[in-house]
Formats: structure tokens, C-alpha cells, sequence
């Protein structure tokens, strides 16, 4: 009776393996199909007619900046760094990050649409830091120059 018991859970549980790898092989099956589809609803570079347009939301020039603020009476050092990269979906990110100089300090991002958008903060900032005694700093190579 034992047996009868186990053959028939064995039963049960080969029937759903089976069931469960025939449902992936048709959902597989029925990606690869629309992959395969002429007419696609993206306007990702992959499709030949839109590759024209992704320079559009691509960054002209880089926008990177460290800089330091030290003051040794105040046992104050602190450093700034921002830098405008693309995110996956094609927006103008500003990525900041600040902290004590040696930590690994807190970050912030600040998605926009446009270039523009980004840069007009970029800019703000850096006057901001400007005025509260931030400078760039100059760093040397490893090799002696």
C-alpha cells in the first residue's frame, strides 16, 4: 500500500515537471515569435529607422568636477564632486557626491530631460561652491609627473 502511494506522488510530480517545462517551452517559443515581428513599437537604436535619432539624448561634452574646501583652524576638509552622465532611458543625470575628504560621503542624483537642464544646475552649483571657498585640485600620477 506504501508503494502505490509513492508511486502515485512520484506520478503527480512527473506530470507537473512536465506540464511546467511544456509551458516554458511555448512561452520561449512565443518570445522568440515576437522578437521576430517586422513592425516594433520601440524607438531604441537597435531599430534601422530610428538610428538617426539617438544622438539626440546622448551628452555632447563631459561635465566633470572635484573639488576641496580645507581649513585646518576649523579641522574642516571636505570635497565636492559632480559629474553629468545618461542614464539607461536616455536622460541627463547630475550625479553628486560630497562628504569628508577620505569617506566615501553621501550622494545625489537629478534626472532631467535635457541636457541643458542639467548643465544650467551644474553651473549653479559650481558658483555655490565657488563662493564658499571650494577649489580645484590638482592631482598628481603615480609616475612622477
Amino acid at each position: 500500500m506504501g508503494d502505490d502511494r509513492q508511486r502515485a506522488s512520484f506520478a503527480r510530480a512527473s506530470g507537473a515537471v512536465r506540464r511546467r517545462r511544456t509551458a516554458q517551452t511555448r512561452l520561449h517559443l512565443q518570445i522568440t515569435e515576437m522578437n521576430r515581428l517586422r513592425p516594433s513599437d520601440s524607438k531604441l537604436s537597435l531599430d534601422e529607422d530610428f538610428q538617426k535619432h539617438d544622438h539626440v539624448s546622448m551628452i555632447t561634452q563631459p561635465y566633470h568636477l572635484y573639488v576641496e574646501r580645507t581649513d585646518l583652524t576649523k579641522n574642516m576638509a571636505r570635497f565636492y564632486a559632480m559629474s553629468i552622465e545618461p542614464n539607461l532611458f536616455g536622460e541627463a543625470c547630475l550625479m553628486r557626491c560630497w562628504g569628508r575628504i577620505g569617506t566615501s560621503g553621501q550622494t545625489k542624483s537629478h534626472h532631467f530631460e535635457t541636457e541643458r537642464e542639467a548643465v544650467v544646475l551644474f553651473l549653479e552649483l559650481l558658483r555655490q561652491k565657488k563662493r564658499r571657498g571650494y577649489s580645484a585640485v590638482v592631482r598628481k600620477t603615480r609616475a612622477g609627473n
